[in-house]
């Protein structure tokens, strides 16, 4: 009887019947139990195609068979079968039911795990296991046949459910599926930064031969190495992530250029935290084999895959992945505080950097104060190493320490928002005159919505019971400026930055009972139902300006 793959279109059990009468002999009583177990174990198996890779869905602890069929030669055939794991170690195994116990085969990509058996270590038998394996490697079986016989493929799953492929050929000369491999598969790291690292690999003789059809893959995260691009597409879908139809690892033919695929977050589905299992980067660069990963946290770990993908078959083969860890972030350069000094500050948000100063006391008692222009920036001071203030500020802030002659003071300043944020600081003996001005209860500015007109405002704020200077800016803006105008706006900036047009009026004002240092202004001269910006400026003793939160007024549009 002579089979070919034709006869997979036959009915399953005509098909079985056809090969098992074939190759083997009629069972004796001591075999009839097995002969029928096997029997039925084929029967529900699947056919595997030939030339295609296929994917099985695994259930735990559910056995999962597949069968196919060599035909009779005069000379040896040989066949390659693939198993790639997408997620968990599978246990897999090939069995042969042949009439000839000549059966020559090897392994590829073995390791301690896998096995071979030979028929003749067992005692006879119409079954034979010719290989096993057990792992998550992707591993391929080579073997030559010249007899007819039905293979089984059996899978399990014993941790989860999972899915793996499998492909099967049995045509060795018209190419490869999966792209090929040099001679050393593996990654070599050639430069290491606070923030990048730099690999090279030899290139895959697939990309010699087909550059137009292959290019390169690097995957990039902080837990493990992928042995797949399967994998790595499984660990994404199970942290509950939706892929792009056409971007899901299995790569589009379309994505020839360098790309960031996807990102991977953490397994609570945030991609902002990526404090618990960080995130996983895939980029492809075409046909480069060397690349500089950007953007990469100091002091980390990270593990790094390259694959070669065939972007006409979305098949792919991995190299032997590296891993390695960023330098150290360098210390915070400190900047010395000088008595009496104003400095400003400004602080990257994005990169959450903080900013050094240091003062070596002079004095018993100390006085810093800071002034927040812009964002939200959180102080922290120790002395000597011990804190002894901290916390997030807004507006104004004092702080008077007291210690002994020589304490060094380190004041570490840090953005608490995305965008950058700024800062005044000034440091000083405590009977030194202060930076800013004795200050009222609120630097709001108050409107009077009964006193509006259609070409006049009134507007009041606080003073105080010393004798400032208080100096009174409008500028006309649009409904749509409005936000980011209150947002943005420099809350250390002085009337320098304004236009001269825009200033109004200066006045002194004082009143030494606290209660009514109140003082109205009256601004003339405006259009009809027309937004105005106001702002006014407080100038105390030592002549820094500290600017009142600005208010918006619309003038009446008809009186």
């Amino acid at each position: 009887l002579k089979m070919s793959w034709l006869r997979f279109y036959l009915p399953l059990h005509v098909l079985m019947a056809a090969c098992l009468c074939h190759s083997i002999k009629a069972p004796t009583t001591s075999s009839q139990q097995s002969f029928r177990t096997d029997l039925f174990n084929f029967y529900h198996s699947l056919i595997l195609a030939d030339g295609k890779e296929t994917t099985v869905h695994l259930m735990k602890d559910i056995p999962k068979r597949y069968y196919f069929v060599l035909e009779e030669s005069r000379v040896l055939s040989p066949f390659t079968i693939t198993v790639t794991p997408c997620d968990v170690p599978i246990e897999w195994s090939i069995l042969v039911h042949k009439a000839s116990a000549s059966f020559p085969g090897k392994e590829t990509q073995g390791d301690h795990d896998t096995q071979e058996v030979s028929q003749s270590q067992k005692a006879p038998s119409m079954v034979s296991t010719i290989f096993n394996y057990k792992g998550n490697s992707v591993e391929t079986y080579m073997g030559m046949s010249s007899h007819s016989a039905l293979y089984m493929l059996e899978f399990l799953s014993t941790e989860r459910d999972t899915h793996i492929t499998v492909y099967l050929t049995t045509d060795t000369t018209s190419g490869h599926l999966y792209p090929e491999l040099p001679v050393d598969p593996r990654i070599d790291v050639i430069g290491v930064g606070h923030t990048t690292v730099t690999l090279t690999w030899k290139h895959s003789p697939s990309v010699l031969q087909h550059r137009e059809s292959i290019q390169y893959c690097l995957l990039v995260n902080e837990k493990h190495n992928y042995k797949s691009l399967c994998a790595a597409e499984t660990a994404i879908r199970s942290s509950g992530m939706k892929l792009p139809p056409t971007l899901a690892l299995s790569l589009s033919p379309y994505l020839l250029e360098p790309q960031q695929v996807m990102i991977l977050s953490n397994s609570e589905l945030s991609i902002i935290n990526k404090a618990s299992s960080g995130e996983v980067r895939q980029i492809c660069m075409g046909t480069k084999n060397t690349y500089t990963v950007p953007n990469l946290s100091p002091s980390t770990q990270y593990y790094f895959d390259v694959f070669v993908v065939n972007l006409l078959t979305n098949a792919s083969a991995a190299y032997t992945g590296t891993f390695a860890r960023t330098l150290e972030e360098p210390e915070p350069k400190v900047t010395e505080l000088k008595d009496g000094k104003v400095i400003q500050v400004v602080l990257d948000g994005k990169k959450q950097k903080s900013y050094s100063l240091q003062y070596q006391a002079r004095h018993k008692k100390v006085h810093f104060s800071f002034q927040l222009c812009r964002g939200q920036v959180q102080v922290h001071i120790t002395k000597n190493g011990k804190t002894v203030a901290s916390e997030n500020i807004s507006g104004l802030r004092y702080f008077s320490l007291k210690g002994k002659l020589l304490d060094t003071y380190l004041v570490q300043l840090r953005s608490t928002e995305g965008s950058n944020s700024s800062v005044k600081v000034q440091v000083s003996p405590h009977f030194h005159k202060p930076l800013f001005p004795l200050l009222p209860e609120s630097l709001k500015i108050k409107s009077f919505s009964k006193l509006r007109t259609c070409n006049s405002v009134t507007i009041a704020w606080l003073g105080t019971q010393e004798e400032n200077k208080y100096c009174v800016y409008k500028r006309r803006i649009e409904e749509d400026q409005v936000w980011r105008e209150l947002q943005s706006a420099d809350r250390c900036s002085g009337p320098e930055s304004r236009h001269k047009s825009e200033k109004v009026l200066c006045k002194y004002f004082y009143d030494l009972n606290v209660q009514r240092a109140v003082t109205t202004e009256t601004i003339k001269g405006l259009d009809a139902g027309t937004l105005y910006l106001f702002d006014v400026y407080l100038f105390g003793p030592s002549g820094i300006p500290v600017r009142y939160q600005s208010k918006v007024v619309k003038t009446r549009k008809k009186c």
